[in-house]
C-alpha cells in the first residue's frame, strides 16, 4: 500500500510520483517480495503517466494539451488510490494502461 501511495509525493514535489514508488521499491524489495511487486508496478504506471504528462506539455503548443492534462491527472489520482486499497486488502494488482519499462 506504501509503494502506491508514495507516488503522492508527485503533489508536493516535482518527480516525487516516480522518486517514491522508486524509494520503497529499493528499500523493500528484498524484504517482500509482495511490497517489491507492487512498488514495482506503481514505478511503472507513474513513469508512463510522467510520460503522458510530458506529451500533454508538447500539446499545450497548439491548445489540446490543457483538455488532455486534467483526465490524466485525474485519472492518475483515482487509479493510484484503487491500487493502494487493492494492496492494503493483499491482492496484487496491475495497473491497465501501464508501461512496464522496470522489469
Amino acid at each position: 500500500m506504501i509503494a502506491h501511495l508514495a507516488a503522492l509525493f508527485g503533489l508536493v514535489f516535482p518527480f516525487g510520483n516516480i522518486l517514491g514508488p522508486l524509494v520503497v521499491w529499493l528499500a523493500r524489495r528484498d524484504e517482500s517480495q509482495f511490497v517489491g511487486d507492487q512498488a514495482k508496478e506503481a514505478l511503472n504506471f507513474n513513469i508512463t503517466v510522467a510520460l503522458g504528462a510530458l506529451a500533454c506539455f508538447v500539446l499545450l503548443w497548439v491548445l489540446i494539451g490543457i483538455l488532455l492534462f486534467a483526465p490524466l491527472v485525474l485519472y492518475w489520482l483515482v487509479m493510484t488510490i484503487i491500487a493502494a486499497a487493492k494492496a492494503s486488502e493483499g491482492i496484487r494488482y496491475h495497473y491497465p494502461f501501464a508501461l512496464r519499462l522496470v522489469t
